[in-house]
């Protein structure tokens, strides 16, 4: 867990914004737009450490720039970009996102460049034409090549996220510059061009992470996947210096800050819609809450997203909060079809928690709100309700609705005790003590010619590391004489909390088709069945066994298995008696 620190960048608060060029390859400069003050009051620059705006320009037979900086440094940008190009003679402008705040140094770009071609993501071309109607706009294609001359052969790579669902990458094949935006950026103003310090960044970096990409960390695993397909040696990012002496190091921090997200304990899934971005901006406040008290957030976009993306986010959240503009005085449509969802399969509970922007009345969130009350949902935090944009009071009650959330979702899931059949005075002191040993609940399957069986049990341990081999005690109603013989085929089918697996099967072997009627299986390379459903599956071969006491010690070792939905949790057996099952 991270906790927001507050580190000012020093001596740099009485520095004036500018605009630093430096040549890093063969025809190619950044342009560093610095703000050396906190540049604005979202929660990612709450270390109060400056930003660098990097702009790029490539310049072979034809010349491209990419991403210039938004309007509060139009006109030193432009001031000092005319020293090094003709802006006439600009040929391509490549967006690797749309942001409002561009539009302002576009447009000023464009009354000088009448030749220009836009170049963006297809996600991104009719926002553009919306707001530059007289542009030429052109959305580009991950298998298409634009060749600048003198060797710049420039590909692109499309790295959607719900927070930039329009996002690409540009790979320079002469200089093996990657162009990577908002990956691998931090927001820190110094004179560095290049990350030489780069031991000094790892605070900034991390922070920027949880800030901005925690939230999707599954879309930016993506996203780094297609990355390392490209032979980089250099990432030039969207704000911070450039990647050269720590670029493995950097991309090894991003998976390993990703995979840290599938283990914390709980998961919230955090649906939105944003109009005007003011209740995305919200939504970051909030995730800060929910991240800094080690929750796993998964941000979904409903602008972008299906609705099976969203039901599979409802089916594995713990809890989840909805956040919506007011738009003609209702919800968008996408935030009403994603409620539908949310009432027809989250179960009841679930926590929830509603939040919105809006410009008059706000009946969305007082909609969403009555819905999920009247579904008997219960709210993990007073809903929250922001007038026009964001204020830096309305952003750390965002934060603190996010934090109420944590720390209710974690009292509800402390207080849900499995049920049992016996009370403590009912058992004795020993067999309390035997029964608090817990193990993974799993579904053993067998098969005898075309009679396929399977029984529940939790009495599973690893036995060795090589080969990998694992002891089951198997009582004679659960069929051990199934397993009586070495080379004996079986599969044990690991199950996943949340799920309703279990209720199929009992400690007692169950045999016939009709066992799996309601289930979906699947015919493992041994023979016998895989729940579809279960977290992860083993199948195994039997190489000894033996009784002891009222059961029998069965080794086995795995042929081979595999993990089926990495972001669940293992279902755990509780019993309060060693005495029982």
């Amino acid at each position: 867990m991270t906790t927001t620190t507050l580190i000012p960048n020093p001596a740099i608060n009485n520095r004036s914004r500018d605009v630093k060029t430096a040549e890093i390859a063969d025809q190619t400069w950044v342009f560093r737009s610095r703000t050396w003050d906190r540049l604005k009051f979202e929660i990612e620059y709450a270390r109060q450490r400056g930003t660098t705006a990097n702009s790029y320009l490539i310049r072979g037979d034809k010349t491209a720039l990419i991403d210039p900086p938004g309007e509060s440094f139009t006109e030193i940008y432009l001031e000092e970009i005319r020293q090094y190009i003709l802006l006439h003679r600009l040929d391509y402008l490549i967006l690797s996102h749309v942001n409002p705040n561009r539009i302002v140094t576009l447009k000023a770009l464009l009354a000088e460049t009448h030749q220009i071609t836009i170049l963006c993501s297809k996600a991104a071309v009719n926002t553009l034409k919306n707001a530059l109607p007289d542009a030429q706009i052109l959305g580009i294609r991950t298998d298409e090549i634009l060749d600048l001359g003198q060797g710049h052969q420039l590909s692109f790579i499309n790295v959607p996220t719900p927070r930039w669902p329009d996002g690409i990458c540009t790979f320079d094949q002469k200089t093996q510059i990657l162009y990577s935006d908002k990956f691998f950026s931090v927001h820190l103003c110094s004179d560095d061009i290049w990350d030489k310090n780069w031991k000094e960044l790892d605070a900034d970096r991390r922070y920027y992470f949880d800030c901005l990409h925690a939230v999707q960390s599954k879309t930016v695993e993506t996203a780094l996947d297609k990355i390392k397909e490209f032979p980089a040696q250099y990432y030039a990012p969207a704000h911070g210096p450039i990647i050269r002496y720590s670029l493995s190091r950097l991309a090894h921090d991003y998976r390993y800050w990703c995979q840290e997200q599938k283990t914390r304990p709980l998961q919230v899934a955090l649906l939105y819609a944003s109009a005007y971005g003011n209740t995305a901006t919200l939504a970051r406040s909030i995730e800060r809450g929910l991240l800094e008290n080690d929750l796993a957030v998964e941000s979904i976009n409903c602008e972008f997203a299906t609705p099976t993306e969203i039901s599979q986010a409802i089916e594995n959240c713990d809890g989840f909060i909805i956040g919506s503009p007011t738009l003609a005085g209702h919800a968008p449509t996408q935030i009403q079809t994603a409620l539908g969802i949310v009432l027809s399969t989250a179960a009841k509970t679930k926590l929830a928690g509603v939040f919105g922007s809006y410009g008059w009345s706000g009946e969305a969130v007082d909609l969403i709100e009555t819905k999920l009350k009247d579904a008997n949902y219960r709210l993990g935090f007073e809903s929250l309700r922001v007038r026009f944009s964001p204020t830096e009071s309305s952003l750390q009650a965002g934060y603190s609705a996010g934090e109420t959330f944590a720390q209710t979702l974690k009292k509800t899931k402390k207080l849900r005790v499995p049920q049992q059949g016996m009370t403590e005075t009912q058992i004795d002191r020993t067999a309390q003590a035997v029964g608090r040993i817990v193990g993974s609940l799993s579904v053993l399957t067998t098969r005898q010619g075309e009679d396929h069986a399977g029984f529940l049990t939790s009495w599973v341990s690893q036995a060795s590391f090589n080969p990998p081999g694992l002891i089951i005690a198997v009582a004679d109603e659960q069929a051990a004489d199934r397993l009586i013989n070495s080379r004996t085929a079986f599969t044990l089918n690991i199950l996943k909390e949340g799920r309703n697996l279990r209720r199929h099967f009992s400690n007692c072997i169950k045999s016939g088709s009709d066992v799996f009627t309601e289930l979906e299986t699947q015919v493992g390379e041994n023979g016998c069945l895989i729940l579809s459903e279960s977290l992860a599956y083993l199948e195994c071969t039997v190489k000894e066994r033996q009784l002891c006491g009222d059961r029998w010690l069965v080794y086995a070792t795995v042929e081979r298995g595999q993990v089926l939905d990495g972001n669940g949790v293992t279902a755990i057996g509780h019993r309060k008696s060693g005495s029982q099952y």
